[in-house]
């Protein structure tokens, strides 16, 4: 009996037990069963997989473990499965994928254009007379003949000079007498009469050498010469003998090629980088090897609708006259150094309103990111945003794996 009894009251605890457990115990939490880990990742480099615990190569951070069903360290939207693109090694081999690294680099970007020597239009001097008459003897007779200044070169008959002339030649007769006479009273007068004359010669443009000459001979000059203003050679000639010559007339235009402007066609996009006083390099076809150097005095205010580029004006020293007036060369600014992040050209497809740069996320699986670049030089693209440094990047084969996730993409929506 007594048997009987206690295990009664065994199986009444144990039903009591069960029963508390089943109604008021507390639920197991969904997903408390052990989850299977997929891989460790870099967790400031995600893109760095691992198949066992441990740390990162590159910056010694400890791995962090990935389980089934979590979002990845550093995944956001733009690492999703609908844009990445599955290739196997095998595959990957096959279309020659390559790798490189996003990274900062010391730059020294130039930036180059075409250019064209043209003359320089402050030493540029045009030669005319103020009088109206007849062109005599030219003295100056070819158009590219070097003068300098004070040569002369042509002479010129004026009736209405030589009746200058005769005005002032009587002026100074009247004031002779009169000083030798006994009126000293119209001395004044008879100054003020010379001055006046002298003075409508010089508003003929007659020099004060040929004044002092018809003053001290008593003599008109006939044929008055015209010297040239300046030194250089004569780019336009339009004195001919015998020609009839008026104010408006330019009887030739003497152009110094000491210094010329060489006009250089920058891109648009590139005319940022070039400012005033900066220095540039010039090269020529026809002096191959020789180098000029000039300094940059202008830029042109409009770009050419036509070509999209901008006239950049550079001042050259130009000794032995080695420039010539519509020489065409290239030149070259220097833009000076700074760091910037940048990847090789070959990792940036260019669709022309997009560029394109594909991340390796490790185990096959190849992001495409949209990027913006910057300068281009020495093979090397500037990128100003999509990336950062340390990334992983496609430098081969990036062509191939485009065309996977376009296709991809063109399936994905039609099953849509």
């Amino acid at each position: 009996m007594k048997t009987v009894v206690v295990l009664t009251l065994i199986a009444a605890a144990f039903a009591g037990g069960y029963g508390y457990g089943r109604w008021y115990a507390k639920p197991a939490r969904a997903g408390s069963a052990e989850r299977q880990i997929l891989y460790w990742v870099d967790p400031m480099h995600p893109w760095y997989k691992s198949d066992k615990p441990g740390v990162a190569p590159d910056c010694g951070m400890k791995l962090v473990a990935v389980y089934e069903g979590d979002k990845q360290p550093g995944q956001t939207a733009a690492t999703n499965a609908d844009n990445a693109v599955q290739v196997s090694p095998e595959k990957q081999q096959l279309i020659g994928v390559e790798y490189g690294t996003a990274e900062y680099e010391n730059v020294t970007a130039t930036v180059q254009a075409a250019a064209r020597v043209t003359l320089d239009e402050t030493r540029i001097s045009k030669v005319q007379t103020r009088i109206e008459g007849w062109v005599d003897r030219v003295f100056a007779d070819f158009t590219g003949k070097y003068v300098t200044k004070g040569e002369p070169m042509l002479t010129v008959y004026s009736p209405d000079a030589l009746a200058t002339e005769q005005e002032y030649l009587l002026a100074l007769r009247a004031r002779h007498m009169v000083h030798e006479g006994s009126m000293p009273g119209m001395g004044a007068n008879m100054e003020s009469l010379v001055d006046a004359a002298k003075k409508r010669l010089a508003l003929w443009d007659i020099s004060q050498l040929q004044i002092e000459e018809i003053g001290e001979t008593g003599k008109t000059i006939e044929n008055l010469t015209v010297f040239a203003p300046a030194s250089g050679f004569i780019t336009e000639r339009n004195a001919f003998p015998k020609q009839h010559v008026t104010p408006d007339t330019v009887l030739y235009t003497v152009t110094d090629l000491g210094s010329v402007w060489v006009l250089a066609d920058v891109f648009e996009y590139e005319a940022p980088n070039v400012r005033l006083g900066q220095g540039a390099k010039l090269t020529l076809d026809a002096a191959p090897g020789r180098v000029f150097y000039g300094r940059v005095n202008y830029i042109l205010p409009q770009v050419d609708p036509n070509t999209r580029t901008l006239k950049v004006r550079i001042a050259f020293d130009n000794p032995g006259n080695a420039l010539k007036p519509d020489m065409y060369g290239q030149v070259e600014f220097q833009t000076g150094g700074a760091r910037r992040l940048v990847v090789p050209q070959s990792a940036v497809l260019d669709s022309g309103d997009r560029q394109t740069v594909f991340i390796d996320r490790g185990n096959g699986s190849f992001e495409p990111r949209a990027v913006k670049t910057g300068q281009q030089e020495g093979g090397r693209v500037e990128i100003l945003s999509g990336l950062a440094a340390g990334e992983r990047i496609v430098t081969s084969g990036n062509f191939l794996l485009d065309s996977e996730s376009q296709l991809k993409a063109a399936v994905s929506g039609m099953s849509k």
